[in-house]
């Protein structure tokens, strides 16, 4: 306590009062002064709005407006003007009769556009465009009545209340107006979610309307702000400028939101071209603060133009690296937007009834407006009164994009300090009151639809794949994301818990997901194709991982290293005292059988209320003994598993002097027994701990296990350890970019063989390969033919249908080369179907190369179906099967084949 006091002080007596005051000097040295004072505010910042964050999230509350109340705290109004020692103003002192200097005004704009950005970025505009009849009715009405409410409200109270005469075109009034019209549905997504309401059809309408809201909000915005900033102000307006003024914002937010739209490929395409993601991510935002500024320069508010570049960028398959990659600057700088903006708010308007009492008002017609406005169409959209009531409560909440608008508009002087605190009230209300009722509604699961919503036929596909264990299952997804990062694919985790992957190139999205055994894929129906060859070659890895685990290993020597007699002494400690207590430890093991301690260990869990289902445990263990036995050397056991019967680590510990077969590794009796358990979906410091316990179980250890009698004594000795935790070791990956696929590029007259002479699967081979090396484009046939030999060994690519497609990476290509060949009587390929293969497409690619070999073998089976295969086997010349092949690429259809 005295070092946390003494350092403060030491630092008071370095920088003397005058260093920290001086308002005199030189231009350089006043510049120094800002420059020294807004690294202390930015730090003073951060923590106040992390702290106000964390206070409102603990009381489910938003976080942004714990951001916000710390901001009016900490602000000139209240704490930051209090003089003391260095800070003769304080450390947020008025400037020049401003709440915050031209710095934390500049650092607050910045904040402002990437959160707009941010926002814009994550706009579904396929959702929107999907559900734009439903949602278009609920947006719309909810963005009129909200809107008519929100100036309503200043018209009829703004005077009796706060003293505000305004008229209907006032700047308060319109601004006030747009407030009430924004939607923040990220407290009704996470309550739809857990009540597994997301998908339903009141759950798609408030999130397609909530799009809507958000892009209907930024034009209406666009339009207030130019009629607030033209000459004369509003009131001096008649309708027709107005309109005029309307149709020019109108005009300009939708040409640029068009170009960007149109020019979303291009402009992702651009951004790649800097490689590296991070960098990707730093010149999307550049661009976002360019387009800012020039919606800036022609009368529009900044945020507008962050948003439309958001929105350009939302539909690429780069849109969640930028948002990734951003999410730290996102976190670092958003906070303090909200402080800065509650910086400018006088803590004393809260003490003024008046302002409460229109605060409640405001917040009552906000509430009012969204359930009329998005509850009322609803009705006219085959919803019930509950569906209608679910929606409009739904479309309630208001926060972090209400609160931008609101503080633009008090940096801007078009609303001031007591209509903001209103603003506040109004969100807290809202926030409060709204999820109440959407929860209530959903107490009774029954359907908020009149009658039942007719089958969609989408313009997807589900596949699911079902595998023997989970292990199996999360190994495939991990190998399957690789293959698809190989292609040039973004891969994101969107849910560690639900193990939850989206993979992403140009305009194909593939959604990936394990539950349990099963492993789950949403896709396009024509990138289906796409999908299951991928899943081939994930195949063709695991059956080459399993092939390898068929060769013997020494796990004896493996496991030595577990307990290494020679390893140097652990300098950091794992706290074994979480996990290990003495009515954990079983000194005396009465069972004399693997089952029996197995089964004394897991009731020593049992009594200590850490296992929901013993039997559930049981069944978690045994599965792993059957892998492998967990009877090490020396005498140790370590019988483990994971299972949904804990929801954390947990440990129970047994010694048996006189030994116990436990099958171990050394053909030795087992008498040290570490049993534990982890969550299956849930992180565990299972390894960290394994690895502290080994540390203790070298010769000396055991000795001291072995000697102990009490279970306390036991405990000592395994919680006083000091343990050394391993150093992880990272690599930097490298994701590819491949060209797009065009079949014209790699197929050629000259490497098609319309009538193949072979008749074995090695002879066909041997023929394509030849036609290949007389074509010039390989180099060393052998070589290519051990590639293709090794993929074969692995796991046959006779597919279905009469197809195969043998391929390899080797050095002996530097790109990718096909040869594709017809055998109409058919040839024994060992096809998944067992039926004779009477299409063979080679394929050869360089070994670390990132051609596309995998969408290539796409296109090729996209292309064979039922018409395209007759065609393929109708060609006689090499000429005729070109012209089938090439020409379905070209054009989509089978029809430009002269064959």
């Amino acid at each position: 306590m005295r070092k946390t006091l003494f350092y403060p002080a030491v630092l008071l007596f370095i920088f003397p009062a005058g260093a920290m005051a001086s308002d005199g000097g030189s231009s350089a040295e006043q510049m120094i002064h800002r420059m020294m004072l807004l690294a202390i505010q930015l730090g003073v910042i951060i923590f106040a709005a992390r702290m106000g964050n964390i206070l409102f999230e603990r009381l489910r509350l938003p976080g942004p407006l714990g951001e916000l109340l710390a901001g009016i705290i900490i602000g000139p109004y209240c704490l930051g003007q209090l003089a003391f020692y260095g800070f003769g103003q304080g450390v947020f002192p008025l400037y020049a009769g401003m709440a915050v200097s031209p710095e934390l005004y500049g650092l607050r704009t910045i904040a402002a556009i990437i959160l707009m950005f941010t926002v814009g970025l994550e706009t579904d505009i396929g959702l929107m465009l999907r559900y734009s009849l439903t949602g278009g009715l609920v947006g719309a009405g909810g963005i009129v009545v909200a809107f008519a409410a929100g100036v309503g409200v200043v018209i009829l109270f703004g005077n009796s209340l706060l003293g505000l005469d305004v008229g209907f075109m006032a700047p308060e009034s319109l601004m006030l107006g747009v407030i009430l019209t924004a939607t923040s549905v990220g407290l009704t997504a996470r309550i739809l979610s857990e009540k597994r309401k997301l998908h339903s059809p009141e759950g798609v309408t408030i999130l397609s309307a909530a799009i809507i809201d958000d892009v209907i909000g930024i034009i209406l915005l666009a339009v207030v702000m130019t009629i607030a900033a033209a000459p004369g102000g509003a009131a001096g307006m008649d309708w027709g400028h107005v309109g005029i003024v309307a149709l020019k914002a109108i005009t300009v937010w939708l040409a640029a939101t068009a170009i960007g739209l149109l020019a979303s490929r291009k402009i992702s395409f651009l951004l790649k071209w800097f490689g590296e993601q991070t960098s990707i991510a730093i010149m999307a935002f550049a661009l976002a603060l360019i387009l800012a500024g020039l919606f800036e320069e022609a009368g529009l508010a900044m945020i507008i133009g962050a948003y439309v570049m958001g929105l350009s960028l939302s539909k690429t398959d780069i849109s969640h690296v930028v948002r990734e990659k951003l999410h730290p600057v996102h976190q670092l700088l958003v906070p303090v937007f909200f402080c800065v903006t509650g910086m400018q708010i006088d803590l004393g308007v809260f003490a003024s009834p008046a302002v409460l009492v229109f605060g409640l008002i405001f917040a009552a017609a906000a509430l009012g407006s969204k359930v009329i406005g998005c509850g009322g169409p609803a009705m006219f959209a085959n919803f019930n009164l509950r569906g209608a009531g679910r929606i409009g409560f739904g479309m309630a909440p208001r926060c972090e994009v209400a609160l931008l608008i609101a503080g633009t508009a008090l940096f801007k002087g078009l609303i001031d300090g007591q209509l903001f605190a209103a603003v506040i009230v109004m969100i807290l209300v809202n926030t409060i009151v709204a999820p109440m009722a959407l929860t209530m509604l959903y107490r009774k699961d029954v359907s908020g639809l009149r009658k039942p919503a007719p089958e969609r036929k989408a313009g997807r596909e589900s596949l699911t794949f079902e595998f023997p264990s989970m292990e199996m299952a999360e190994f495939l997804a991990g190998k399957l994301t690789g293959v698809f990062e190989s292609e040039g694919f973004f891969v994101h985790l969107i849910d560690r818990r639900k193990r939850h992957y989206q993979c992403r190139k140009d305009d194909v999205i593939i959604d990936l997901q394990r539950d349990g055994t099963n492993l789950s894929i949403d896709c396009r129906r024509i990138d289906a194709p796409l999908v299951n060859t991928a899943m081939c070659e994930a195949l063709a890895a695991l059956e080459q991982t399993i092939q390898g685990l068929r060769k013997p290993m020494d796990a004896l020597a493996i496991t030595t290293r577990l307990m290494d007699e020679t390893a140097p002494a652990p300098q950091r400690r794992f706290n074994l005292g979480n996990y290990i207590t003495p009515s954990l430890i079983e000194s005396n093991l009465k069972a004399d059988t693997k089952v029996a301690v197995i089964d004394e260990l897991l009731d020593i869990l049992r009594r200590n209320d850490l296992l929901k289902d013993v039997d559930e445990a049981r069944r978690a263990v045994w599965a792993r003994e059957q892998g492998m036995s967990t009877g090490l050397q020396h005498g140790v056991a370590i019988p483990h598993g994971k299972t949904d019967a804990v929801d954390r680590l947990v440990c129970a510990i047994g010694i048996k002097k006189e030994g116990v077969d436990f099958d171990a590794l050394d053909g030795k009796p087992s008498g040290i027994f570490v049993l534990t358990l982890s969550p299956i979906n849930k992180p565990a410091p299972h390894v960290q701990f394994m690895s502290a316990v080994s540390q203790i179980l070298n010769a000396a250890g055991r000795e001291s296990i072995l000697s102990s009698r009490t279970s306390r004594q036991l405990c000592n000795i395994f919680v006083s350890r000091e343990i050394r935790r391993p150093r992880p070791a990272f690599r930097k990956k490298s994701k590819p970019e491949p060209a797009k696929i065009s079949l014209r590029e790699y197929i050629q007259p000259e490497l098609l063989q319309p009538n193949l002479k072979g008749t074995t699967k090695d002879e066909i081979i041997g023929e394509l390969l030849d036609i290949l090396q007389d074509s010039g484009r390989l180099g060393d046939v052998e070589t290519a033919r051990k590639a293709i030999s090794d993929r074969e060994q692995q796991m046959s690519t006779g597919m279905d249908k009469g197809i195969a497609i043998p391929h390899g990476r080797t050095d002996a290509v530097d790109k990718l080369i096909c040869a594709i060949g017809v055998k109409r009587e058919g040839v024994d390929f060992g096809s998944a179907d067992g039926l004779p293969t009477k299409v063979i497409i080679m394929m050869l690619t360089p070994k670390d190369a990132a051609d596309p070999h995998l969408r290539f073998m796409a296109e090729i089976i996209g292309l064979l179906d039922a018409g395209g295969m007759e065609k393929v086997l109708a060609a006689k010349t090499r000429e005729q099967l070109y012209e089938v092949l090439v020409g379905r690429d070209e054009s989509g259809r089978p029809g430009r084949s002269k064959a």
